[in-house]
C-alpha cells in the first residue's frame, strides 16, 4: 500500500476505518525527513492491512500540535483508536518493519486495560 497524505480535514476518518495506522510527521525543510521518507514508502508496501500516512507538519500545524510534535520526524502508531507508540527519530527499514510487526501482535485487550 502507498502511503496516504494525512491532513486535519482527513484524520478522523483515516484513524476510525482502520484498524492500524503508522504516521510520519515530516516537513520539506528537514533533511532526516527526507532520508526517512523512501524508508516509511519502502516498508509501507509490505503491509497490505496497515495504513502508512505522512503528516506534513507545516501543512497541518494543528494536528502537529494535538500530537505535541516537537522534533521531526516523529512516528507515531494508533491502533483501534489508541496510540501505541510515538518517537521522534529516524528508524531504519529492519526496526520500522519490526515496529509493524510488534504492533499487529498487541493484546489490545490488555492495551486498552492499561490505559482506563
Amino acid at each position: 500500500m502507498s502511503t496516504v497524505n494525512l491532513t486535519s480535514e482527513n484524520y478522523e476518518n483515516v484513524v476510525k476505518d482502520n484498524d492500524i495506522v503508522l504516521i510520519d510527521f515530516w516537513a520539506d525543510w528537514c533533511g532526516p525527513c527526507k532520508m526517512f521518507g523512501p524508508i516509511f514508502e519502502k516498508v509501507s508496501e509490505k503491509f497490505d492491512d496497515v495504513v502508512f500516512a505522512k503528516c506534513n507538519t507545516q501543512d497541518a500545524q494543528n494536528l502537529a500540535a494535538t500530537f505535541g510534535i516537537r522534533s521531526i520526524p516523529t512516528v507515531i502508531a494508533i491502533r483501534d483508536n489508541v496510540m501505541v507508540f510515538n518517537q521522534s527519530g529516524a528508524l531504519p527499514e529492519p526496526a520500522l518493519e519490526e515496529l509493524v510487526t510488534k504492533i499487529k501482535e498487541l493484546d489490545m485487550e490488555d492495551v486498552k486495560d492499561q490505559v482506563e
